[in-house]
């Protein structure tokens, strides 16, 4: 599959912030956009680590319970998308969406470092306790977006496990599938094509690091404050086209799609 150009990005892209009060305003914007904008870059942002399995697993495996528990346990505070099409172009209104949920500070449960941090970044936790997104509310439109659930969408994420983990917990309503195979079956469902850079940068020569290190060395600019969402979805989507144009010739190889860096056997590649 080619790309054909550079990402585009609209000039001074508006992040968008949604809450619960404007959340059925901007599905209904989005439900327009990804007809036409079917790329999606992903980022989360969530209460930390707080658990560790203790039972004896392979390292894969353990990846895989530690991020189950964790997920089981916390709660989703952001969620950032940013669209655009297979040649890189982004709606000028509505390119970058980040979604606000509920989060109780005094009482869910939370990784002191992890929330420090996202206080630093910018985050209120005051008005995600008060005008936050249920997620049940949100499941329930995400579901009918045309963002899921379809093949015709391909997602973009960085080191992205504990991404999709609390996405697909969000959308199933429903405690984390207690095998990793289990959960792969349900990932390939609700998203049929995913690509994850940190996977994808193995196959580099002198890229590693994280998501802020890969971009550096691709020299693409940050637009908006890191450790937020919508930002790091934006940075997300930027890198992703830089990389594919500087390292794979504008060929994304589909041996990549459906693995997530860490995890074990994924769906598209079971046969390799």
């Amino acid at each position: 599959q080619t790309i054909d150009r550079m990402l585009h990005v609209p000039h001074d892209p508006q992040i968008i912030d949604v809450w619960e009060d404007n959340l059925h305003e901007a599905m209904a914007k989005i439900r327009d956009i990804i007809v036409d904008y079917p790329y999606i870059a992903m980022d989360t942002e969530f209460p930390g680590v707080v658990a560790t399995p203790v039972a004896n697993f392979s390292k894969n495996q353990y990846n895989y319970q530690q991020l189950r528990v964790n997920v089981d346990l916390l709660k989703l505070i952001q969620l950032g998308i940013t669209f655009c099409d297979e040649e890189g172009k982004m709606p000028h209104i509505g390119s970058v969406w980040q979604f606000n949920f509920k989060f109780n500070i005094g009482e869910d449960t939370f990784a002191h470092e992890s929330i420090e941090l996202l206080k630093i970044a910018g985050i209120d936790f005051k008005r995600h306790h008060d005008y936050g997104i249920v997620v049940e509310d949100f499941a329930e439109l995400c579901i009918t977006s045309g963002m899921v659930l379809s093949e015709k969408v391909t997602w973009i994420a960085f080191h992205s496990g504990y991404d999709f983990g609390y996405f697909l917990k969000v959308l199933s309503c429903l405690p984390m599938p207690k095998r990793q195979e289990e959960f792969f079956k349900y990932l390939e469902i609700y998203f049929p094509r995913i690509y994850d850079l940190k996977y994808m940068i193995r196959s580099c020569r002198n890229l590693k690091g994280g998501l802020q290190d890969i971009a550096d060395d691709l020299e693409v600019l940050r637009i908006g404050p890191q450790h937020q969402a919508g930002s790091d979805s934006l940075l997300t989507m930027q890198t992703f086209f830089k990389l594919v144009n500087d390292y794979f010739e504008n060929n994304l190889d589909d041996k990549f799609c459906g693995v997530l860096y860490g995890l074990g056997v994924p769906y598209s590649t079971s046969n390799q």
